[in-house]
């Protein structure tokens, strides 16, 4: 299973990001059919040429409307066009979460219901193509996680069918405020709409993380390149990266968050470690310690993800007296584990199936669902137990391997 990153010192398109996967290896076919399943067939020419940007390769894509007379697409209409569709589920799922997206925050802009969003330019033929061809060919490659670094938005003016508006556009902006996604600003950048609400959207939607991996073993790069000159290459680079979680141990980045507090009761701090567990928090643990003039206090100290951290930190502050709080960075190995239900003597039971360095699989009952097995069966938790590993049991998955 591999993962892909993106990468787009330049900002995000939806060509962009189309091209790169077409020079990724995606084929044609894969962006053409769910358009010809919305009978967009004859109204789009796709030309994807090899040319260069600031002296590196890559591929440019163009889109040409062969409509005579586009028509300006609602949301509500374009909805019922893809939901009526001959469409996989999980493409059509992820096409209509981009432009709910787009419809959301043009509405929240325009100050209008969603349906009634007029897509003048987000309806336009390029902007299906970009959206639906993207969509279609994360599905192909079926990455198991995508990460994509934080976009430039630019700076400087653009004309668009609104008239003439300041970069970042307010659709960008209003996208990355609802999405929570980090923009990069700074006169470093060129000045330029770099960041699209095309090529936010579809980050917002497809991407499960805002950064860099800590590690990467490359196996392909598609380079995807845009149409403007700029004072830099005009690229974004897609790559597909080696992602050994489903089949052997995995490298998992931490957040480590801790204070040391001597002013809460012991009610006070079990309220907060299910609070920070409840935000996300994949574990927390407490400890005694002996503070400043010998007072003695508890540490606590919460494990989560770098995209939970921010979250937990409003626990803290919320839930806890503390004034201040350390944060580190972290890691850990994890073996990959998933899971499911297990048929058992005594009926369905929740359990963790885990996959062993060579190659065996263990599996872990969760408690609860043994203390309420124990309980209608008239054993305890232990008898259980035991009886239960001496059953050849069916595992039964809900979810996919990870980390």
């Amino acid at each position: 299973m591999s993962a892909l990153v993106i990468d787009c010192p330049t900002g995000l398109a939806g060509d962009m990001l189309l091209s790169a996967l077409l020079d990724l290896g995606v084929p044609e076919s894969v962006v053409h059919q769910p358009l010809q399943a919305l009978g967009l067939a004859k109204a789009y020419a796709l030309n994807v040429e090899e040319a260069k940007s600031g002296g590196l390769r890559g591929l440019r894509l163009t889109v040409r409307s062969e409509e005579s007379n586009p028509p300006h697409r609602r949301w509500s209409d374009l909805s019922l066009l893809i939901s009526d569709a001959s469409l996989s589920p999980s493409l059509k799922a992820k096409v209509l979460q981009v432009f709910q997206a787009l419809a959301d925050a043009e509405a929240t802009v325009h100050g209008c219901a969603p349906d009634q969003v007029h897509f003048h330019e987000i309806g336009a033929i390029d902007s299906l193509v970009d959206v639906i061809g993207v969509c279609a060919g994360i599905e192909h490659l079926s990455p198991g996680l995508i990460y994509c670094t934080a976009p430039p938005a630019g700076h400087g003016r653009v004309t668009t069918a609104h008239g003439v508006l300041p970069v970042p556009v307010p659709a960008v902006l209003e996208l990355a405020k609802r999405h929570q996604l980090p923009l990069l600003t700074g006169e470093n950048f060129p000045a330029a709409e770099l960041t699209t609400p095309t090529g936010l959207a579809l980050m917002a939607a497809l991407a499960d993380h805002f950064h860099r991996p800590s590690r990467m073993e490359v196996e392909a790069v598609g380079i995807g390149l845009g149409h403007r000159s700029l004072d830099r290459p005009n690229l974004l680079r897609m790559m597909r990266i080696r992602d050994a979680t489903r089949t052997e141990p995995g490298w998992q980045e931490l957040v480590v968050q801790e204070a040391w507090i001597d002013d809460a009761t012991a009610e006070e701090l079990a309220s907060l470690a299910q609070h920070l567990r409840l935000a996300g928090a994949l574990d927390v643990a407490q400890g005694a310690v002996l503070m400043k003039k010998q007072r003695p206090g508890t540490a606590v100290m919460a494990l989560t993800t770098p995209n939970q951290a921010a979250a937990l930190r409003q626990v803290w502050w919320r839930h806890s007296p503390t004034i201040g709080l350390r944060e580190r960075e972290q890691g850990r190995w994890v073996l990959p584990r998933r899971c499911g239900t297990s048929t058992t003597p005594w009926g369905m039971i929740r359990a963790k199936q885990t996959r062993r360095p060579d190659g065996t699989f263990t599996l872990k009952w969760e408690q609860d669902e043994l203390q309420r097995v124990s309980a209608e069966a008239g054993l305890t938790v232990m008898e259980l137990r035991e009886r239960l590993s001496r059953e050849t049991l069916a595992f039964v998955p809900e979810e996919d391997w990870q980390c």
